[in-house]
């Protein structure tokens, strides 16, 4: 059995562009706070063998999600919860006037960044 704490610092940036923190992980997933700037717009990324679940904590932003049959964008505020299934291309973008900040629990485990591809998305990346 673990116990953490969200540490006070980013532990590293997502291939995406988003400040995370490293809060659980096991032999089925890993659990992560991600955290994007006021105005910030991430790289457009698809992962290659991950599924991930994101519930947002605060502030505003919007997700664009693509499975290369249907697309939509979704209003990501304080309480919502998406997936991203394996495959699905995605972008994400903070528009509010504070931080973005989300859980995200990835299954299996994220192996590392050569997991996700960079693909063409809707905004243009301010990264």
């Amino acid at each position: 059995m673990k116990q953490t704490m969200l540490p006070e610092e980013p532990d590293a940036r997502s291939p995406a562009g988003a400040a995370i923190r490293f809060i659980m992980d096991g032999p089925t997933g890993n659990m992560i706070h991600s955290t994007v700037p006021p105005g910030q717009i991430n790289r457009a990324t698809r992962h290659k063998t991950v599924s991930e679940f994101w519930h947002v904590l605060d502030g505003e932003g919007e997700i664009w999600r693509s499975d290369g049959t249907d697309q939509s964008v979704v209003k990501l505020v304080s309480g919502v919860s998406i997936d991203i299934p394996v495959g699905t291309a995605f972008q994400y973008r903070a528009t509010g006037t504070v931080p973005l900040k989300f859980i995200c629990i990835s299954m299996p485990p994220w192996p590392g960044d050569d997991e996700a591809d960079y693909v063409d998305g809707p905004w243009a990346p301010t990264i």
